[in-house]
């Protein structure tokens, strides 16, 4: 007797499911990569001047803060109806939820990397003729990446999960073949869909990791000084010691 299909007898694991979907697979992935780029690139671009804003008035920073925040705690489902208005069912509501909720994580990093530049570092720049602006593009904005780009971290893992909400509107990505299959309990394409999707987070941040890394030198420099200093310092009382006699 034949073997039976494994979409006959709908196995969460399906070889033959990955192999006659896969350029529904292709076209969900590319979506969803699509969508979590645009919407974390925005969101960086909103969230620059906003952190700048709250850096250069510091009355400001609260109400910033505490707008982004709530917008956090919407749910997802809410948020996507508030704006249905404005943007029908198109991406555009998509990109728009998943930007606004990238704003409390984005412009809290921002913020503190901007606040943790040493002042010599300004002060040295500002005595070599730096300009506001060039201030901020070659000196502060550089200190700070290592907490822009921890936050932009942050931001597109969760945006990737963020993005299969976008399901409800069929602008989903991989959140689309996870809600088809959970309406026609087609175990091997939200199976597949989800496994996807977790690797395309575990994907991106490593990517980023990488791209952080390679940025900022700098920091591998600190830490190599540092632990240079801490096995001197573990050393160095035992330098010199005269023993005692016994």
């Amino acid at each position: 007797m034949s073997k039976r299909s494994c979409l006959v007898t709908n196995d969460w694991i399906c070889g033959e499911y990955v192999r006659s979907r896969s350029q529904e697979l292709t076209d969900a992935t590319v979506q969803h990569i699509g969508i979590t780029a645009v919407s974390v690139a925005i969101g960086v671009a909103v969230a620059l001047p906003l952190a700048l804003l709250a850096r250069r008035w510091r009355f400001l920073a609260a109400p910033i803060l505490g707008v982004t925040t709530v917008l956090y705690s919407i749910p997802s489902l809410a948020m996507f109806s508030l704006l249905l208005p404005l943007f029908g069912l198109s991406v555009s509501l998509v990109v728009t939820g998943l930007v606004l909720y990238s704003l409390t994580i984005l412009v809290r990093n921002i913020l503190a990397g901007l606040r943790a530049v040493p002042e010599e570092a300004r002060e040295a720049a500002k005595g070599m003729g730096y300009g506001p602006v060039r201030l901020l593009w070659e000196v502060e904005l550089p200190l700070a990446l290592p907490a822009l780009l921890a936050g932009v971290r942050i931001t597109t893992v969760s945006t990737v999960a963020l993005t299969t909400v976008g399901a409800i509107v069929d602008y989903g990505g991989l959140g689309t073949l996870i809600l088809d299959g959970l309406d026609t309990q087609f175990k091997a394409q939200v199976l597949t869909a989800s496994v996807l999707c977790v690797l395309l987070a575990l994907a991106a941040d490593l990517l980023l990791l990488a791209l952080q890394h390679w940025l900022t030198p700098w920091t591998r420099a600190r830490r190599i000084r540092t632990g240079r200093s801490s096995r001197m310092a573990d050393a160095a009382p035992g330098v010199g010691k005269v023993a005692e006699p016994v």
